[in-house]
Order: structure tokens, then sequence, then C-alpha cells
């Protein structure tokens, strides 16, 4: 089987305060931090053992996963099995890297958002050239906000230019052309965020080459359609996989809409899909 599987486990709390984010700031009691770390070590252990698969996987933590040892060792242990294609994970990148020593660089790679006011330009962009120096891959988004557009724009003058500085439309902010153009010029792949792609009845790879996962390894099509495919660990998922018209009217979230058959975004990043690269970043302006 070839699989790429977003896992988000119940980990919740967040050391970031950003305000448009409802997961800010929230604390996990250690109950809750134990029980994460339990579910995260089954599912490591489940994909370990799926030898005869292919597997490509990403977190996508409601929270800020790597600052917690357990997230960190996960991909480091996950880097280094041959049938792992690629391991990934969303982060604010407010971590230490020198654990990326331990992973293997051919398959690890983060997902990095800066949050302009939750941690200093010269703290994070520090921990970027900490990446490319170690051969990580990685590339660098902001939320589209009109306030953190400056931000954006020295962002982008400081990254190398082979990392790419993606551009998420704000949830609920509509663009004026004006708008959306000096966002194109940071990333030239912000048409594609800037409107809810209409999805309903057309085809996407969820479901059938994609799944979500959840801590209790119940196996979804997407973080965004309830309908339970399974289980992960009794294997019962396995043979509902199938292709599957989308049931929403619309996908608004990059996680969801690069899976959609009617975009060609699995060209656009051909080989970075789970890390949001682009097989040819120069082209797109990075």
């Amino acid at each position: 089987m070839d699989l790429t599987l977003l896992y988000r486990g119940p980990l919740s709390s967040c050391d970031f305060d950003c305000p448009y984010c409802p997961f800010a700031k929230r604390r996990d009691s250690r109950e809750q931090l134990r029980a994460d770390r339990a579910a995260l070590e089954r599912f490591t252990g489940w994909a370990a053992a799926q030898t005869g698969d292919r597997l490509r996987i990403l977190f996508t933590p409601w929270g800020e996963g790597l600052v917690r040892s357990w997230y960190r060792r996960a991909l480091v242990e996950l880097s280094r099995l041959p049938h792992v294609e690629r391991v990934a994970i969303q982060t604010n990148l407010s971590c230490r890297t020198e654990w990326l020593a331990e992973a293997d660089p051919e398959s690890v790679a983060l997902w990095c958002t800066y949050h302009p006011g939750q941690t200093p330009y010269e703290r994070f962009l520090a921990k970027c050239h900490e990446l490319a120096e170690r051969g990580v891959r990685y590339s660098v988004g902001v939320v589209g906000l009109p306030e953190h557009r400056e931000h954006a724009r020295r962002l982008r003058e400081a990254l190398p230019p082979h990392v790419y500085l993606w551009v998420n439309a704000a949830e609920g902010h509509a663009y004026t052309d004006a708008e959306a153009e000096g966002w194109t010029e940071l990333d030239p792949l912000f048409p594609y965020s800037r409107h809810p792609h209409r999805s309903a009845g057309l085809p996407c790879r969820t479901g059938e080459s994609v799944v979500s996962v959840d801590g209790e390894g119940t196996v979804r099509r997407c973080h965004f359609v309830r309908a339970e495919l399974g289980n992960l660990y009794d294997g019962s998922y396995r043979a509902a996989l199938r292709p599957r018209a989308c049931p929403l009217a619309v996908c608004d979230c990059h996680i969801g809409y690069v899976h959609l058959e009617t975009l060609p975004l699995y060209d656009v990043f051909a080989g970075g899909v789970l890390e949001r690269i682009p097989a040819a970043p120069r082209a797109t302006g990075a």
C-alpha cells in the first residue's frame, strides 16, 4: 500500500498566543499530555511495523508538537525507516533544532509558520538558517493579514533563495485585487489560497491514498469530513479505501485542497506535498 497519513492526536496546547488561533496559550493537563504521548507512540509503533507499505506522514497537531520530546523522537525514528518516504510536521519553530542531527535529512521535513509578535524575528530567522545548515527540508509561511505584510517581505528577503515562502489567506478575510496582488508578489501560489475551492462532487485523493488519523486510531478521509472509514489498528480502514468525491461544498485549507484531483498541486508540489515545498521553488518567486 502507498499511503499518506495526516495524524492529529489529542494535543491542543500551544506556547503562542496568536489572536487568530482558537488554541493559543491553551494548556493541556498532565493527564492529557500523557494520553497524547501514549497515542503518538502507538501510532509510531504501528507505522514502524508497516514494512510492506510505503508511507508518508504529516503531523498536524492543534497545538505545538515540537516542544514535546515525544514528537521530536517520533520524527527522528520515523525518518530513519526505509519504508517511510517522508515524515513532516507543522510547527511554529519555537523548539530547539539540534535534535534534527539524529534524523535522516532525506526524509524529515518541517512546515514552519512565522507568527509576528509571538517570537522575535531574529530568533525565528536564526532557526531557519540552522535548518538550512543542517540540510533539513523546510518551508516557511505567514497568515496573510495586513499587519503581517512587511514582516513577510522582510522574511522573504532574508531567507535562502531556495526556501519557499507561502502565504495563507486569513480566515474570514476578503482580499481586494490589489491586496491579493501584493501577497502574490511574495507567494506566486497565493491565488490558490485566496478563495475556498468548490469541491462538492469533485474527485479527491483523500479516502483512497490519503487519510486522516486521530489519537484513537479512527481513520477518516480527511480532517474536515467526519464520516469514519474504520480503525487504523484493527486494519478495518483498508477495505474502505477507494476513489471518492468530496461531500463538502468547499475546501478552504491547504492540507485539504492540495489533494483535490481537479487542481494541479500534486505537480506543483511534486516531492514536497506534505511539507508544502514546490518542485521548483525558484519558479514560484522563492
